[in-house]
């Protein structure tokens, strides 16, 4: 049947060296498959005793069953039967009688089909009239061999379905009235003489019988797959099954640039440079060859096309990371752009110009500034919000005051919410929990994360789609993930990240963002419990989708394998990354990481400078967080240099914000150090206030074990454990001093040896 497609469906010509389809002057072909809608049709105009919520849904289905794809037989079954299961036994019957005896029995069905139609005013004026219509003057257009073929492709069709209903003559009705089936030359399809290996044959047949889509079709498809890629891409198709359907779209017309565009934007989910730049170059070229472009849009009337084709062009470059290809192409695309005296054009380069600039990693400031007053003075409100995020981010990195941004952000919203521009708040408030983050502000973070997470969208949901996922829902439930994970709490952050497996395949564009986020949580529970041996694995993969990020964790992996030589070659990279690439988060942490190499090798003093410097960056970018992990170092360092009353003012001074806005981890730190600097500074009180200082010690260890047992952080509970055995005998009670030594000796014996902070206080 590999010619049913050449005479049945398509038959090109050759106009001015294009070609042209559809040569028969109607939008639509005949397909089994439209035979069996048309069936259903049928069956519900003349079937009255129907229950009211069947019809209903039946009516609800009608449209999608037009405009879609074929489907298979028992695709088209399943899907009716879950409407009105008696209707699919009407319809199949109809077609097996239809395709069972002879050929004037589908004529038949052709004949009196409007009748059932003619006293209905929806026949006229409805989308199924038209439809009936189209289906009509379509079979009406075919020849004898072609309705021929099409009656042998419909026995086809139906021999993929189930077995007919045995009491055939019961169930017909009268205008099914068939001819004698003695006939020798008919193709008999009696239920009792077709055997079950003829009712399933390949899937390679019944995509032959299902023909190639029609114009409808094809634009119905074309435009759900990409509202899906936009919006929900895990409904949307898989990259290959999605590229083969549009290969076939495109063999029965090359010139549909849509399709060539959808190619380009399924090509970009898979990062296949080839045939995402052969199918964006195909769709303009098909849209300038099939005269979309007026002349009052654009130079010649196809200018306007040629400047956004090279503009998206370098867009792509710039996706791949080919920065110097992007150059080149938008730099074409703006003397193109100021040729034609096209601003809307020049706004949107000079929007990439500046993206690229950062992607290189220059100063795009006065760019990005010089883009938003442009575009507010073209009343480009989308641009201009967009140059707005983009001075925030830049900001954030440089150090301006959390006020200043959110200030900002919260001027370009109430544009958001006039506008009704769904995308750019959905940015803004995940930028906004990205921002109170990274300044040390969880609480305020996780707030901005749910936010978004229950902001209902202003766009109209589609295809059943859910509007959850796009990027930035995927940055806010990354962000929770992390915070319940420093909390402790690893079976929600479990349940986050399970969601966004759901959500976000690894097909998918943002699949990334979930995949750092496990390892990196992942990888700070196996280093907080201890077992680095299952941290190891974890390095490699962080590698493969940050470098930077996998060699500052290898890092810290190595220096606790006692590896400290190792550990400080591969800081310095990470240094050096991070001033290219202006981290400042990164540098800072970096600089804490070489301190604790030196506390390693008993030199507090020489890591006094480098935590004086981490803190004055700290204090300048206004990150809270660090600021306070950066002290906890400091004070840690003055009191192995025996200063413990300097150690606890520095304590006392960050405290509250790491019992507010830190990570578990931190708050248990803080309050082993803080517990250590009582303990030393207890031997020099006086004697009827020293056991009130030792047990608000014993207090603070206590309530810092309770921290660290909701991370497992085996190593410094083994330190609490220590200090508590210690303490307890100063104040005489045995019990509880046995209690915690038991403790501390089975902890010590499950743990591999290493540096203990209590150890050195005693």
């Amino acid at each position: 049947m590999a010619s049913v497609h050449e005479s049945l469906y398509f038959n090109p010509m050759i106009t001015n060296g294009v070609v042209q389809a559809n040569i028969f002057g109607i939008k639509d072909w005949v397909t089994p498959y439209k035979i069996a809608v048309l069936a259903l049709l049928y069956e519900m105009s003349t079937t009255k005793p129907m229950a009211l919520l069947d019809r209903r849904r039946l009516n609800k289905l009608i449209l999608p069953l037009q405009q879609g794809p074929d489907l298979t037989f028992e695709q088209f079954l399943r899907t009716v039967a879950e409407c009105c299961a008696p209707v699919v036994n009407a319809v199949k019957l109809r077609l097996f009688l239809m395709a069972g005896r002879e050929l004037q029995d589908m004529d038949h069905f052709f004949a009196v089909l409007p009748n059932a139609f003619s006293d209905s005013e929806a026949y006229k004026t409805s989308v199924v009239g038209l439809y009936m219509r189209q289906m009509l003057l379509a079979y009406n257009k075919l020849s004898f061999s072609q309705v021929y073929k099409l009656y042998k492709t419909l026995q086809q069709y139906c021999r993929r379905g189930q077995r007919p209903p045995r009491d055939l003559s019961t169930l017909a009705t009268e205008d099914m009235e068939l001819t004698s089936i003695d006939d020798p030359a008919a193709d008999p399809m009696d239920g009792e003489e077709v055997d079950a290996g003829s009712l399933h044959q390949s899937d390679l047949q019944c995509d032959e019988a299902r023909g190639p889509l029609s114009q409808k079709q094809a634009e119905y498809f074309l435009a759900r797959q990409a509202y899906l890629l936009k919006n929900d891409e895990n409904k949307a198709m898989k990259p290959a099954e999605l590229q083969e359907d549009l290969n076939s779209i495109l063999t029965f017309n090359p010139d549909f640039a849509e399709a060539h565009y959808l190619s380009y934007l399924n090509s970009v989910r898979v990062q296949d440079l080839y045939i995402s730049t052969h199918s964006l170059l195909h769709y303009f070229d098909r849209l300038i060859l099939s005269g979309a472009e007026g002349k009052s849009n654009g130079d010649e009337g196809y200018g306007r096309s040629l400047r956004y084709a090279v503009l998206n062009l370098a867009t792509l470059h710039c996706r791949f990371g080919h920065y110097e290809q992007a150059d080149l192409a938008l730099q074409e695309a703006i003397r193109i752009a100021q040729e034609a005296n096209d601003h809307v054009c020049l706004q949107h380069c000079l929007s990439w110009l500046y993206t690229l600039e950062q992607m290189k990693g220059f100063d795009s400031v006065g760019l990005t500034e010089q883009s938003v007053k442009m575009a507010a003075h073209f009343c480009l409100p989308y641009l201009a919000s967009l140059g707005i995020q983009s001075l925030v981010q830049q900001g954030a990195t440089q150090g301006i005051p959390a006020n200043r941004l959110l200030d900002a952000l919260r001027g370009t919203d109430i544009v958001h919410w006039k506008q009704s521009l769904s995308e750019l708040i959905e940015i803004s408030l995940a930028q906004s929990a990205s921002i109170w983050r990274m300044y040390g502000k969880s609480t305020m973070a996780q707030q901005q994360a749910q936010l978004l997470l229950s902001m209902p969208s202003l766009e109209s949901v589609n295809f059943g789609v859910q509007q959850n996922n796009t990027e930035p829902f995927a940055i806010a439930l990354c962000h929770l993930a992390e915070l319940h994970a420093e909390q402790g709490l690893y079976g929600a952050a479990g349940d986050i990240i399970k969601h966004l497996k759901q959500q976000f395949p690894p097909h998918t564009q943002h699949s990334k963002l979930w995949m750092l986020c496990d390892l990196k949580i992942q990888f700070e529970k196996a280093m907080n419990a201890g077992k680095y041996h299952l941290a190891e694995p974890h390095v490699t993969a962080i590698c493969a989708l940050n470098s930077m990020e996998g060699l500052y964790r290898k890092a810290q992996l190595l220096r606790a394998l006692n590896q400290t030589s190792e550990a400080s070659k591969i800081l310095q990279q990470v240094q050096q990354l991070g001033v290219k690439n202006k981290n400042t988060e990164m540098i800072i942490r970096v600089m804490l990481a070489t301190a604790e190499l030196h506390w390693d090798s008993g030199g507090f003093a020489t890591a006094l400078p480098l935590l004086l410097q981490a803190m004055t960056l700290a204090r300048h970018h206004n990150l809270q967080s660090l600021q306070s992990h950066t002290v906890l170092h400091l004070a840690f360092t003055q009191l192995m240099l025996g200063v413990p009353v300097q150690a606890l003012t520095l304590l006392e001074g960050v405290l509250e914000s790491v019992l507010a806005h830190g990570p578990v981890l931190k708050r248990g730190h803080a309050l082993l150090l803080m517990a250590q600097c009582q303990a030393l500074l207890a031997g020099s009180v006086p004697e009827d206030l020293r056991l009130g200082a030792v047990e608000m010690a014993v207090q603070n260890l206590a309530e810092a074990a309770g921290f660290l047992s909701q991370l497992g952080c085996k190593p410094r509970l083994r330190d609490v454990y220590y200090l508590q055995a210690r303490l307890y005998h100063t104040l005489g009670d045995m019990q509880q001093r046995n209690k915690c030594a038991l403790l501390f000796r089975l902890l010590n014996q499950e743990l591999p040896p290493g540096s203990s902070i209590a150890a050195t206080l005693f």
